[in-house]
């Protein structure tokens, strides 16, 4: 018979729907010493468990302020009727791995963040989650274990860095890559280039423009997995603590009422994630991350539906790379709630879904307040450019789809002759040489998802380029990616890829390839005979890595135009070999 007095006599508190199995009763004593000598007391354990997982880590600015938010966002949640449980996950930073074998961990560790989320949740029954979000793939990471959780949760962005500026202009990590350029070009001297390295980054935040860090976390507050206006807010701005403990009070109603990413993510909410990058000239990366987000999230969404909703969504926010501002620029204007409101005045938007701070997008959108006299968003009816910042490509070459920016001034058609190298290192050196000339056609393969493996960023070589005055004269084509820094006439995403036999793979130097935006199509002219010759003389490269977690990952992850996802079809073709 249970003593009254004991703590674990009394009944559940109702909202510890996962939590009691492991801390109430008298079996579950064990449990309970454990927490306690971590500081846990028993009205502590009483409550419901909250995880906040952080991303931090000290190997780059982007995730650097999340150990001081993680206490903000435990205040709001302690103050809320909740306890909180704190553990942090990998991530890898892009920009400084950027040219180096080591971006092969880049996408990668999209998976491992997403898995080691769900392990804890899933290991210690927690029943609510925040997750701190910096740099890139740590904001799909955490997205894509909600959609698997799906416990009340929401993801906070940990905010953009400032601009650094130099000679009375503003720069970002982009414009040191563009220098490195410039400098092997002859343009600026070694003294500029240590200049430009050491004024761009002035302290935390991920990178300032509308690159892939700052565009997850604009779609993460127009899908509704954060809460309206508190992305925006700059790593370094006071108000971002504030925030941090906001969210903490915000994952506590969605714990008491068991409201679950499930009701607020379905296919309206990705649609207007896609219009987000669509209209603020986002990441490409956006493409691939919200692909696997549908997939984890079991909903239908295909690689043309980008296309056809970035055809129907004007460009209306002036950002970087194509554009003047940047993602501090956007909070100073107003926040990307002036974004939606403007989307909303055309119905480009779906008003009415739902986000984890309660609000609909059309009350987010209302709420924003406009600076007066902004230049960041412009009005619907006067956009930058009609369409969005991005589409989709198709033909000989891509017969399962490609991507292709458009924010900036980007041409819409080449013809020019291949220059094709087996790796972004090779290209590289040819870059640095200046082998590549006005005119050439640059085909970087064997970087795709499963062939790199991992699908590194191409961020050296297209910065290289720009640098050296190639932006406007060259084309670049690839089974891997770009940074959301990127800009030129960069057709990325290739599939299927150079090592699963994709039409990539057969390319030759100086054989003649189209690239035709307006047609949406990526051609090689060659003739059918000549393609099936050159298949059949092909065979698959010998594997990168035979052990450890990319060759774990090159044995699962499935096409660019899937989402790379690992949990997709080449794992349901392994385990139905298995089950034969």
């Amino acid at each position: 018979m249970l003593k009254p007095s004991l703590p674990y006599a009394a009944p559940a508190h109702p909202a510890k729907r996962h939590s009691s199995r492991l801390t109430d009763g008298p079996d579950r004593a064990p449990a309970r010493a454990m927490l306690k000598a971590v500081g846990f007391s028993d009205d502590d354990l009483a409550k419901p468990l909250v995880g906040v997982a952080t991303t931090w880590i000290e190997t780059m600015p982007c995730n650097l302020n999340q150990r001081r938010l993680a206490e903000s966002v435990k205040a709001g949640i302690m103050a809320a009727g909740g306890t909180p449980m704190e553990f942090n996950t990998i991530a890898v930073a892009d920009g400084v791995s950027m040219g180096t074998e080591g971006m092969k961990a880049s996408l990668v560790s999209r998976e491992v963040v997403a898995d080691s989320i769900e392990l804890v949740v899933r290991g210690h029954l927690l029943d609510g989650l925040v997750c701190l979000v910096g740099c890139d793939k740590t904001i799909p990471g955490a997205a894509m274990a909600l959609a698997r959780l799906d416990v009340p949760g929401l993801v906070l962005y940990n905010g953009t860095i400032y601009p650094g500026t130099y000679q009375g202009r503003d720069l970002t990590i982009v414009s040191v890559f563009e220098a490195v350029g410039a400098y092997r070009a002859g343009k600026i001297d070694a003294d500029e280039l240590y200049a430009i390295e050491s004024a761009a980054c002035p302290g935390a935040g991920a990178c300032g423009g509308q690159y892939t860090a700052n565009t997850m976390a604009t779609a993460m507050e127009f899908i509704g997995l954060s809460p309206g206006g508190l992305n925006g807010i700059p790593a370094e701005d006071p108000a971002k603590d504030d925030a941090a403990r906001r969210a903490g009070e915000i994952v506590m109603d969605l714990v008491r009422d068991d409201r679950r990413p499930s009701e607020i993510v379905d296919r309206r909410a990705l649609e207007n994630g896609i219009a987000s990058v669509a209209a603020t000239g986002g990441s490409t990366n956006g493409v691939l991350h919200l692909l696997a987000l549908a997939h984890e999230f079991g909903i239908g969404l295909d690689i043309d539906d980008f296309g056809a909703i970035a055809d129907r969504t004007p460009l209306i926010a002036d950002m970087r790379p194509g554009g003047r501002f940047t993602a501090s620029d956007m909070y100073d204007a107003g926040g990307v709630g002036l974004v939606m409101r403007e989307l909303l005045r055309e119905g480009k938007l779906h008003g009415d879904a739902a986000t984890v701070d309660g609000r609909t997008i059309a009350e987010v959108a209302d709420a924003a307040t406009e600076t007066a006299g902004q230049q960041v968003v412009l009005p619907i009816d006067r956009p930058l450019k009609p369409n969005g910042g991005l589409a989709i490509l198709r033909g000989s070459l891509a017969p399962d789809g490609c991507v292709v920016k458009l924010a900036g001034h980007e041409r819409l058609y080449h013809r020019g002759p291949a220059r094709v190298f087996e790796s972004e290192e090779d290209c590289f050196e040819a870059v640095k040489s200046q082998r590549i000339v006005p005119g050439d056609v640059v085909v970087i393969r064997y970087e795709g998802p499963a062939g790199g493996p991992g699908m590194r960023e191409m961020l050296g070589v297209t910065a290289a380029l720009v640098g050296e005055g190639l932006g406007e004269s060259v084309a670049l084509l690839t089974d891997g990616r770009f940074s959301g820094g990127t800009h030129g006439l960069m057709v990325g995403h290739v599939a299927p890829e150079a090592a699963l036999g994709g039409p990539i793979a057969l390319v030759e130097e100086n054989d003649t390839i189209v690239i035709d935006v307006d047609r949406r199509v990526l051609e090689l002219e060659i003739d059918a005979g000549e393609i099936a010759r050159r298949a059949g003389r092909w065979s698959p490269p010998q594997l990168r890595y035979r052990s450890g977690v990319l060759a774990k990952y090159a044995a699962l992850v499935s096409s660019a135009s899937a989402g790379a996802v690992t949990t997709g079809p080449r794992l349901a073709e392994r385990l139905a070999r298995a089950a034969r």
